[in-house]
């Protein structure tokens, strides 16, 4: 969720995970092109597919991927339209239904096998939309913070309005409620993440968000395979009901965690304790060994 600093430091990034292994590349899935990286695994696990939040990006994930590597045959991460290194496409941000087809396609196109797909925030409601949509593609499904919960509607207007970076301050506010405990980094860095969390990605999605915009109880009811949510004890950014939400409606064989020290990005905080989870779940599932 939101949390990729500089383009340099990005790029950076890039270089360390590439120069440890990873293959990053574009490809064009759906008329998009889309950046993505893909990490060979010596595990005997479904491919693993990790998808960003709101105005974040792959790289969010950069603290896992070798740790899920020797468990599954490859591991990867895109960066959906207008966010990390895929450009915004001609014509603006695009909607939720889009980036659930491109991430469909994506399997078919680019993948060829059913995945494990792990999303966190509103890549937790995307991955919800598209597992529903086409079960015979998500082997398994992890939900990190996942977006997506019906909730009061006064609720959802101070989530939005949590987006409005009039200062600094703003984004540094913001920043704290990411984490369980946000490092001093990332608050020095407030004045570029104002920017960031300003972008045309991310005000396209809000604008786009409505009340009514909920995952449904009935869709819920369709996921079918393994399926793992994980919310933090200290989640701060999405309203405590999300979680008694999906608590209510997701069906029975569902796995529910409720973590201590866990914010709403725990691949970035605590990538250890969040691949612990993961694994663990697999092992339950026959996943893995």
């Amino acid at each position: 969720m939101l949390l990729d600093l500089l383009t340099p430091a990005n790029r950076a990034l890039r270089a360390i995970m590439v120069a440890r292994g990873v293959d990053s590349r574009d490809v064009t899935v759906d008329g998009h092109r889309v950046h993505r990286y893909r990490l060979s695994g010596t595990g005997s696990g479904p491919p693993v597919v990790l998808l960003h939040g709101l105005g974040s990006s792959a790289n969010a994930f950069s603290r896992v991927v070798f740790q899920l590597q020797k468990h599954f045959r490859a591991v990867w991460a895109i960066d959906l339209p207008g966010n990390g290194f895929s450009p915004l496409p001609d014509s603006g941000p695009a909607p939720l239904e889009t980036h659930v087809r491109l991430l469909l396609r994506f399997f078919a196109e680019q993948i060829r096998e059913p995945v494990f797909l792990v999303g966190n925030s509103l890549g937790g409601a995307m991955s919800m939309y598209a597992a529903s949509e086409a079960p015979e593609a998500v082997r398994a499904l992890g939900l990190i913070s996942p977006a997506g919960a019906r909730v009061e509607p006064a609720r959802l207007a101070s989530l939005k309005r949590s987006f409005e970076m009039m200062s600094t301050a703003d984004a540094r506010r913001m920043t704290r409620r990411l984490f369980h405990r946000a490092p001093l980094a990332y608050e020095l860095f407030a004045g570029q993440l104002k920017v960031l969390y300003g972008s045309a990605a991310v005000r396209g999605v809000l604008m786009e968000v409505k009340e009514t915009d909920f995952i449904e109880p009935e869709r819920l009811s369709k996921l079918s395979m393994p399926t793992m949510l994980v919310w933090g004890q200290s989640e701060k950014l999405l309203p405590y009901e999300g979680i008694h939400y999906f608590r209510a409606n997701l069906p029975a064989h569902a796995e529910v965690h409720e973590v201590s020290g866990f914010g709403h990005i725990p691949q970035m905080e605590r990538p250890a304790e969040l691949v612990e989870l993961i694994l663990g779940f697999a092992r339950r599932n026959s996943l893995t060994a």
